[in-house]
């Protein structure tokens, strides 16, 4: 390949990054993948050493990785958390979404206005609105990242301007008591949550205690077969939102040639969405046992896990914990001395609503930019690098755990005939007790709200938000819903990721809608037109309703977002424009605010 470099060069600490990072990477990776799956690191490793990416270390950077200069440059710019033009060394991070935006998160970024100066700007210290931090239930959250050797990152939630200027200055803050992220912490029964609060999440020693890699003995046991098929008479589907059968994934990819690999979608984006994140701050290794077992179920002798950018804690403790499984023999050539061969690798995203998509996903993993891939093939006939690929979700994953232990059938004994087992469901908004729940699937609306204190705020509820951004509002009166895939269908609207977010009569729900808008605008990839295009005439258009301002009628206005919303579903090519209208269009139909001023 004819690479074209620019005469920039990199500064002895750019080079000094780039180096030490593809130094302490696996060695050998991928079979036939090539160094460009190694762009996403390298490009971390020289964001975090001096605050954005010169032209300098992008050259340094693609002579090592054997990239074209200009392709690695379209890959740096793409992500949020990269920055490819001067930039302050310190950034601040702010969220300023439908989570956040009415616990505090305006009132958070008009403080740091007047601190630091308008969004963007700053010599040594610059801070950003943000969408969604996945720290919904501590609004208003803030993510403050720091440049240096070693570079510094830290999420604050709920945030203060006190604590931001503490955070900046280099100490520590002090975060709430978990049981403020889950109430249930310690209560029996719990499955999923069960040693949330009673483990060390550093500590292997006490994942052990506590039950941890008796599931993967077990499975050892078993034979890979017999777990594929407890999988399958489990009758689990995906916790992602699609809700594909997890056993029906694992047995197609079964038949297929080697290599295969295994992907932990961890880029848990979606706004109001924190499940994930919370198992793997306090549960770290169960995540990794999870993975290993399937790993060794269906045939994959590598494992990714990709993790959100934005997840620093949970990114430190997953590094931890497989650290200490390579360690004591938990990973590897020989696991538990039977032979059985499982690597895995953490690798960081940096700021892309799209790569919870699964083929964007394996794009970035491969050091191009998050763009999903037209389907077919699927994942699970060429996938990563173009192979055989299973990819599930941290929250499917974990389900393998009981199911290896309790067996497929008593594991589906719990929920419903449809949607099997328990569901890890967020609560954030206006609602008394926010945080993560654990509940078998078949509770109804109106029972988790009153397991998490009943409505907040004023107590009076106008709209209730099921599946976040992409899913759906419901009415007040709609709290009967089961909480069930095919209960929530049934009922119109959609469980999506579990997002349950309140609204009481004291938001002005246009702005909540444009704010959804905005979301989609930003986070679109691009890549397709209707999506591309659409997702900016969608928010323009709520722009003009939240102020008043339509291009004649509000009738004609509507009119034009429903056929903006029907060409978004019928010809993007992902769901995040296939879906970037419903929760708006929903809004519009059903809540009694906008049928008024109809």
């Amino acid at each position: 390949m004819d690479l074209h470099f620019t005469t920039d060069e990199p500064t002895e600490d750019e080079k000094n990054a780039v180096d030490e990072c593809l130094f302490a990477l696996p060695a050998g990776g991928a079979t036939g993948a090539g160094r460009r799956q190694y762009l996403l690191p390298v490009l971390h490793a020289i964001q975090g050493r001096a605050g954005w990416i010169s032209p300098g270390a992008l050259n340094h950077a693609c002579r090592r990785l054997e990239v074209p200069p200009a392709e690695a440059f379209g890959v740096a710019d793409f992500y949020a958390l990269f920055q490819t033009r001067p930039h302050a060394p310190v950034a601040v991070h702010v969220c300023d979404d439908i989570g956040c935006r009415f616990h505090g998160g305006e009132a958070l970024c008009a403080e740091m206005e007047a601190s630091l100066g308008p969004a963007g700007e700053g010599a040594r210290v610059s801070w950003h609105r943000s969408p969604c931090l996945g720290l919904c239930e501590r609004a208003p959250a803030a993510l403050l990242i720091a440049a240096g050797h070693p570079s510094r990152e830290a999420a604050l939630a709920p945030a203060t301007g006190a604590d931001i200027a503490a955070a900046i200055a280099g100490e520590t803050v002090i975060q709430p008591d978990l049981a403020v992220s889950v109430p249930q912490v310690g209560q029996p029964g719990l499955k999923l949550l069960r040693r949330v609060g009673k483990v060390d999440p550093l500590s292997l020693d006490d994942y052990r205690a506590a039950g941890g890699f008796l599931a993967l003995r077990r499975a050892i046991e078993m034979g890979p077969e017999r777990v594929v098929r407890e999988v399958i008479d489990s009758k689990i589907v995906g916790r992602g939102g699609a809700a594909f059968p997890m056993g029906q994934k694992w047995q197609g990819v079964r038949s297929t040639p080697q290599p295969r690999y295994l992907i932990c979608n961890a880029d848990e984006s979606e706004p109001g969405t924190f499940k994930d994140r919370v198992i793997m701050e306090n549960d770290p290794y169960s995540l990794v046992e999870a993975m290993t077992i399937a790993g060794y179920a269906t045939g994959c002798e590598r494992g990714y896990l990709y993790i959100r950018g934005e997840y620093p804690l949970a990114t430190a403790r997953l590094d931890n914990a497989i650290r200490r499984c390579y360690e004591r023999g938990f990973l590897g050539a020989d696991i538990l001395g039977d032979g059985v061969r499982f690597d895995l690798e953490l690798r960081r995203g940096a700021g892309a609503y799209i790569c919870g998509e699964e083929t964007a996903l394996m794009n970035s993993l491969e050091g191009r930019r998050g763009e999903p891939r037209n389907k077919p093939p699927f994942p699970t006939q060429a996938g990563l690098f173009g192979r055989p690929t299973v990819i599930n979700n941290v929250e499917t994953l974990v389900n393998v755990l009981p199911i290896v232990i309790e067996g497929g059938k008593a594991y589906a004994a719990t929920g419903t005939e449809r949607s099997t087992g328990t569901k890890l469901f967020c609560l954030s908004g206006h609602v008394q007790r926010p945080g993560v729940y654990e509940a078998p699937f078949g509770i109804t609306l109106g029972e988790l709200l009153e397991m998490a204190g009943g409505p907040g705020g004023s107590g009076r509820l106008q709209a209730i938000l099921l599946g976040g951004a992409a899913g759906s509002f419901v009415t007040p009166d709609k709290l009967d819903i089961p909480l069930t895939f095919e209960g929530t269908r049934a009922a119109g609207t959609t469980l999506g990721s579990a997002v349950v977010m309140p609204f009481d009569d004291t938001v002005d729900l246009r702005h909540v809608l444009r704010r959804i808008a905005q979301f989609f605008r930003d986070e679109s990839c691009g890549q397709c037109v209707p999506c591309r295009v659409g997702t900016v005439r969608q928010e323009e258009l709520l722009h003009r309703l939240s102020t008043d301002r339509p291009l004649g009628s509000q009738e004609q206005e509507l009119a034009m977002l429903q056929e903006l919303g029907q060409v978004m579903r019928d010809a993007s090519i992902c769901g995040l424009g296939q879906t970037a209208s419903a929760a708006i269009e929903s809004a519009f139909a059903r809540l009694p605010i906008f049928q008024e001023k109809r």
